[in-house]
């Protein structure tokens, strides 16, 4: 089975076709935004803290420890809607540019995410409570920024070109 018979499978769901074709998909592109935005808000709490640009007084273990819940739940969330609304129309999107960026960004921030904290986040005990974040956390803190930004940007115009 190849993957444009998978999505077409997807899209020939009873549920994919309900979903289309009623007030479910505004509803699911609704709290998809919505969570997106507490997403990407949360996370930009930590970057902008990391890049020494916010709360240089707070330790970036504690902004972290109190986001990181809020990280989750929207994450969930919008994972779920995302996937509601892909399985409507998978093989177009699969196709859609803006939605090969956005996936492509996505991998990205969860690489960069992944090396932060199996690597540099190891030694957050040297640097958690100074102003100025080491060099590495700097850089983690701005890649996600910018892959956060582009995931965001990507995410409005797939609707446009699809």
């Amino acid at each position: 089975m190849s993957f444009a018979d998978v999505w077409a499978s997807l899209e020939n769901l009873a549920f994919s076709a309900y979903i289309a074709e009623s007030w479910l998909f505004p509803f699911l592109e609704s709290i998809h935004v919505l969570s997106a935005t507490f997403l990407v808000g949360s996370i930009v709490m930590v970057d902008l803290r990391l890049l020494g640009l916010a709360a240089r007084d707070h330790p970036v273990s504690r902004i972290a420890e109190e986001v990181v819940p809020w990280t989750l739940g929207a994450c969930a969330l919008s994972v779920l809607t995302g996937l509601g609304m892909f399985m409507t129309q998978a093989s177009r999107y699969v196709d859609n540019r803006p939605f090969q960026v956005k996936m492509l960004l996505l991998i990205l921030a969860g690489l960069n995410m992944a090396v932060f904290h199996l690597a540099t986040a190891r030694g957050i005990a040297r640097w958690d409570t100074a102003r100025a974040a080491t060099a590495a956390a700097r850089f983690a803190g701005a890649s996600s920024l910018l892959c956060w930004i582009g995931i965001m940007l990507a995410g409005r115009w797939i609707g446009h070109l699809l």
